[in-house]
């Protein structure tokens, strides 16, 4: 992801997370840490006839990396896309030596928690009133070894 593709992403952003989208600002500064021999950032878009079909981010902090979004465009979902984002994150989790991988999760979203639980994320706790303002709980996973997850994966294009 680069900073030209910020608005078609926050199209995306707010159609998919009406009630808690990240604001333009949210992304420019994830991609400030996204460059250089200093980047702690790795985000990614996905293309479909040049229009975003889906993104991701990852933060890393030391051995920990924390799962900031995954986001396909619904007429994509069900086309393993979701799974390709997530793989690339836990390809950038590896070469940022992440020991381990977090996210939040809605409660409410059975479909990305299985897609989570396909790559060995497991349920580690509630977070109560994550998701504002609709006072959302989020579901805490985790991941050890993300490395292991895409040991033999292929992502093509």
């Amino acid at each position: 992801m680069r900073w030209w593709d910020i608005d078609r992403v926050l199209e995306l952003e707010r159609d998919l997370f009406p009630e808690d989208a990240w604001s333009r600002g949210m992304f420019w500064s994830e991609l400030a840490h996204a460059r250089g021999p200093e980047a702690t950032r790795r985000y990614v878009v996905a293309l479909e006839d040049d229009r975003i079909a889906g993104y991701a981010g990852l933060a890393a902090q030391g051995e920990l990396g924390d799962i900031q979004t995954i986001a396909v465009r619904r007429d994509q979902w069900g086309t393993g896309l979701g799974g390709e984002l997530l793989t690339e994150l836990l390809r950038a989790a590896t070469a940022f030596e992440c020991a381990e991988v977090m996210l939040e999760c809605r409660v409410d979203n059975i479909r990305a928690q299985k897609l989570y639980e396909r790559f060995g994320f497991e349920p580690i706790g509630f977070r109560r009133g994550y998701y504002q303002p609709g006072n959302v709980d989020a579901l805490v996973m985790r991941l050890t070894d993300p490395s292991s997850s895409v040991q033999g994966t292929e992502i093509n294009g």
